[in-house]
């Protein structure tokens, strides 16, 4: 038996012995990816004469059945293989945001749904699930999760995110990458591929993958953290950069980022897989290479190791480079060795095909998985206003529900879920890069919603979607009318997903005259395509409802009635006249499929919202950027000496702070007490609160700790987030919460670009936002030390306790 088909060896060991037998066809065909579609295998057959790295499997979204995705599955690899020389088995790939993309698959809300949860035990769980369905494919590389850091609201994906936060982030994407990694099926050994490494939020103009103007000390300290954490505490095995520049190079070209920081620094030694097109972008878009396969050349020599979706640079002229000498074979090698220790990391060599029948079934289908992703929904809705209105009375003989989001539970779902990806199949113009995105709606011929480029999408093609993928899927409407069935539910769409058309106006102000109540859906369509006002490629230089929402909200105040308004968008509800008078507004993000039932939950009082903001809220997109964690003197905390306090025509401070969310009960927080006023920067620090539930009903808190370097070498931010718990209280129940702080948490890079824990004083703070801080201390760190930045702790630990304990 050859030794690298010897399983109980290393599979470094094997990688390396397979390389030194394969030919120079075979080391190329394993640093590129193809892209399949069905019923043209006879056409890829060209791109597999000497097998395959990788196969993407975006098009299992229009698969049928779980059978008919697991058999095509099987085919492409057994024709892989058999083109192989060596055998060797492609790796198939899929993203695993929201859930696989495949039929009858369960489906999550999107990630700054979860961003609101501040619940890595549940982010865990959600990896496992996603972990276990798409390995029962065969799927082994899971593209997620997204680490990027979103202070962009203009960006029309902020939806995919955690937030804004880093330490949040890092705690998330950590929990995620576990489930994912630890959870082995059917002998295979999925791994994650975190995304969109580095910057990619901060691109100029939110702009979908323009350049991002960064230092070295931003990306570090901000948006390499959550991938810091991944790699130390998760073991992370996969990273795909963002389609970005920064500092003069594409990140897929960019030696410095892609071995010096991320491999060098960061310690990570798995594979790093392109975004789709970004190599060929390189030299295409970004006009960096005199040829496709010298930009290929420059990606691979900086640490890009698989070309995705197809082999345009990592292909014939490449090859000619190592095949003449120009270039030194060991740089393929390098790339190919990961790739195969990939392999042999993923039980492929010895699973290849994905499963089939009853085993198909069960594996892929677990009693629980739906309650999880009903979970997340529950925990992820934000209660922003409340002056009462909510909960509903239950008195209320008749209830008005006004919005296109109430009768069509297609707006549920974000970007990233596999129902937006079948919708971008029927819509008019595709906006995924790497796919063939047009690149400009003005052309097409479609149906536009008034004084916009967006397409309708309230056709039986697009409704088709919805019962073919999810056909339990209820919507606001219907689940209103279930729960209140004594209850008058009248509906009417009122006004689009965008614009300024009033056409609906009259007929839905006559079900307002007649209602005791009033929900209005607000917000836009967070998917692909030119069906949504927010996804991958649909960037906005307006950030705030659509005018005739706005337009809407005034004409019903003049009725009297309550008006409670709950948001479904990927980008937070921003809007003068929604806080001005609106009684109650509920932030649902896109919670997929129970989130109809999640929100009806919290009007109707039958839960208590618990989800926090994870990102600050910008009143308009003139304050962009802005983030709670900004440096000193910026900001809302100018300097008094500097200027006015506040724009000419604005508030510097965020319509909503990062945190916050309201409850229906209260929440009184005690007894801050720190085990010890000074540390020396290498021990950690205990300290305690207590948090008790003074109201009638139960809730569920999220605590909330932040620190501040009180006064240091280099401007630091106004405060950090350094930990965070869900504590559950039932009314007069109290309970302590116990963080272990480690002085690295607030290590920086200093002067010399070093990572330097600081000398000095740092304040505690902690409560139930970055701006409702109930309880202040602080502890002195002792000395100066300097440290290795994976070394580092990125968020504190936390457990929760009988208050009587001691600390």
């Amino acid at each position: 038996m050859e030794k690298y088909l010897d399983k109980n060896l290393p599979a470094k060991e094997r990688a390396a012995d397979l390389l030194s037998q394969m030919t120079l066809d075979e080391k190329i065909a394993q640093v590129a990816g193809v892209f399949a579609v069905p019923g043209r295998e006879e056409e890829m057959k060209r791109f597999l004469r000497h097998g395959i790295g990788q196969v993407s499997t975006l098009e299992f979204r229009n698969c049928e059945s779980m059978e008919e995705a697991a058999q095509w599955q099987r085919t492409l690899q057994e024709l892989i293989m058999e083109s192989s020389e060596h055998h060797i088995p492609a790796v198939f790939h899929m993203e695993g945001l929201c859930g696989a993309f495949i039929q009858d698959m369960t489906a999550f809300p999107s990630g700054v749904n979860r961003g609101s949860a501040f619940d890595p035990e549940l982010e865990q769980r959600i990896g496992e699930i996603v972990s276990r369905q798409e390995a029962a494919f065969g799927i082994t590389q899971v593209l997620a999760p997204v680490l990027d850091i979103s202070r962009d609201s203009r960006m029309g994906r902020q939806s995919e995110p955690y937030g804004e936060d880093p330490a949040l982030a890092a705690a998330l994407g950590t929990a995620f990458t576990k489930g994912i990694q630890n959870t082995e099926t059917a002998g295979r050994h999925p791994e994650s591929v975190a995304k969109h490494f580095l910057g990619f939020h901060n691109s100029q103009g939110g702009i979908h993958g323009a350049n991002v103007d960064a230092g070295d000390r931003l990306l570090s300290e901000i948006y390499g953290k959550p991938f810091q954490a991944a790699i130390r505490d998760a073991r992370l095995r996969g990273v795909m950069p963002c389609y970005c520049s920064i500092g003069g190079l594409p990140i897929h070209a960019s030696k410095q980022y892609l071995t010096g920081l991320l491999r060098t620094e960061m310690g990570f030694d798995g594979v790093v897989v392109s975004d789709y097109s970004a190599v060929e972008n390189v030299h295409q878009v970004q006009h960096v290479g005199e040829s496709k396969g010298e930009a290929g050349l420059r990606c691979m020599k900086a640490g890009m190791d698989v070309e995705l979706p197809m082999p345009v640079c990592y292909s014939g002229e490449m090859k000619e480079y190592f095949e003449e000498g120009k270039e030194d074979t060991a740089v393929l090698d390098r790339a190919v060795l990961r790739v195969l220790e990939a392999k042999f990391r993923m039980g492929l060599f010895e699973n290849p095909y994905a499963l089939t029948g009853e085993e198909l079934k069960k594996t892929v289908h677990h009693d629980g998985d739906d309650e999880v992703s009903r979970q997340a929904a529950q925990e992820s809705l934000v209660l922003l206003k409340n002056n009462g209105a909510l909960p509903l009375t239950g008195e209320e003989k008749t209830i008005a529900v006004i919005g296109p989001h109430a009768g069509n539970a297609r707006y549920y779902f974000g970007g990233y879920t596999h129902l937006s990806m079948v919708e971008a199949v029927h819509a008019a113009a595709n906006s995924m890069a790497g796919v063939g995105a047009g690149g400009d709606t003005a052309g097409i011929q479609m149906e536009r919603v008034p004084g916009t480029n967006v397409q309708v999408d309230e056709t039986d093609e697009f409704h088709e979607v919805l019962k073919k993928l999810h056909p339990q899927c209820r919507n606001l409407v219907e689940v209103l009318k279930a729960k209140l069935p004594e209850t008058k539910i009248l509906y009417a769409a009122g006004y689009p997903k965008a614009g300024v058309d009033t056409s609906g106006f009259e007929e839905a102000l006559a079900l307002v005259r007649e209602a005791d109540a009033v929900i209005l859906t607000l917000g836009g369509k967070n998917g692909s395509g030119s069906v949504a006002t927010m996804g991958e490629g649909v960037d906005a230089a307006d950030i705030n409802l659509p005018a005739c929402q706005d337009t809407f909200i005034r004409e019903a105040k003049k009725y009297g009635k309550p008006l409670i308004g709950v948001h479904f968008d990927g980008r937070p509800i921003s809007s003068d006249t929604a806080d001005e008078l609106l009684d109650a507004i509920l932030e649902a993000w896109t919670p997929a499929v129970f989130g109809a039932e999640a929100v009806v939950n919290v009007l109707t009082g039958d839960d208590n919202p618990s989800g926090k903001l994870p990102l600050t809220v910008a009143r308009s997109a003139g304050q962009i950027p802005i983030y709670y964690n900004h440096p000193n003197g910026s900001a809302w905390h100018q300097g008094a000496s500097i200027g006015f306090q506040d724009y000419v025509d604005m508030s510097h401070t965020p319509r909503y702070s990062f945190g916050h969310g309201l409850s229906y009960t209260t929440f009184l927080y005690e007894d801050l007490v720190l085990e010890k006023k000074q540390v020396n920067p290498a021990e950690d620090l205990k300290l305690s609160l207590t948090v008790q539930n003074t109201g009638n009903v139960s809730g569920t808190e999220v605590v909330q700790l932040y620190l501040r370097d009180e006064k240091a070498s280099m401007t630091r931010p106004v405060k950090e987030l350094q930990g965070f718990a869900r504590v559950e209280l039932a009314p007069g129940e109290k309970k302590k919460v116990v963080f272990t702080v480690s002085p690295s948490q607030t290590a920086f890079l200093d002067e010399d670009m070093r990572w330097k824990i600081e000398k000095g004083e740092i304040k505690v703070q902690a409560g139930s936002s970055s701006e409702d801080i109930r309880l202040e201390d602080a502890f002195e760190i002792s000395q100066d030390l300097w440290i290795e930045g994976r070394e580092r702790r990125f968020y504190a630990d936390v457990r929760q306790e009988d208050a009587k304990d001691g600390i």
